[in-house]
C-alpha cells in the first residue's frame, strides 16, 4: 500500500517563510518613509495658515507683517510642529517650521521653509524648499517642496 502525502513538506514551508521574509524586507522600509512624508502634511499646513495672514495684510497694507500682526503662534499646539519662525527680509516673507524631535528617525535635519517673493502688485509669489543645512531630507518632503 502506498502512503499518500499530506500538507506541506519542511521544504515548501522553508519556501514560504523565506518569501515572507524577502516580501517583509522591502515592505517596511517603504511603509515607515510613507508614515514619515504623511506627517509632513501637518507643518505645511500650518505654514499654510500663517501664509495666508501673511499675504493678506500685505495686499491690503502694502508691507509684510511683523510676527504678532500677522497672528502669527511661534509655539502652535501640534502634534508634529514644533516651532514656527517667521522673518520679513527685503525681498519677502520666510516661513520655517521646525518638527519635533524623533519625527524623522535618523535625520539630522528638522525644518523646511516656505520662502516668499513679494510682487508690485501687493501679491507674494510663495516657494517651498528645504531648510539649508538644518533641512528636513527631500524625500520625505512633500512633492511641491522637494524642488
Amino acid at each position: 500500500m502506498q502512503n499518500v502525502q499530506k500538507g506541506f513538506t519542511l521544504i515548501e514551508l522553508m519556501i514560504v517563510i523565506a518569501i515572507v521574509g524577502i516580501l517583509a524586507a522591502i515592505a517596511l522600509p517603504a511603509y515607515q518613509d510613507y508614515t514619515v512624508r504623511a506627517k509632513m502634511s501637518e507643518p505645511l499646513a500650518t505654514l499654510a495658515e500663517a501664509k495666508t495672514t501673511i499675504a493678506e495684510y500685505y495686499s491690503a497694507v502694502g508691507r509684510l507683517p511683523t510676527a504678532a500682526a500677522a497672528g502669527i503662534n511661534a509655539f502652535p499646539d501640534k502634534e508634529i510642529v514644533k516651532s514656527i519662525v517667521y522673518t520679513s527680509g527685503t525681498s519677502g516673507p520666510l516661513l520655517t517650521a521646525i518638527v519635533q524631535d524623533g519625527i524623522i528617525p535618523g535625520a539630522a535635519g528638522d525644518s523646511f521653509v516656505l520662502s516668499g517673493t513679494t510682487r508690485s502688485d501687493r501679491s507674494i509669489d510663495w516657494k517651498c524648499k528645504p531648510a539649508g543645512s538644518d533641512a528636513i531630507p527631500a524625500k520625505y518632503l512633500p512633492a511641491n517642496c522637494r524642488g
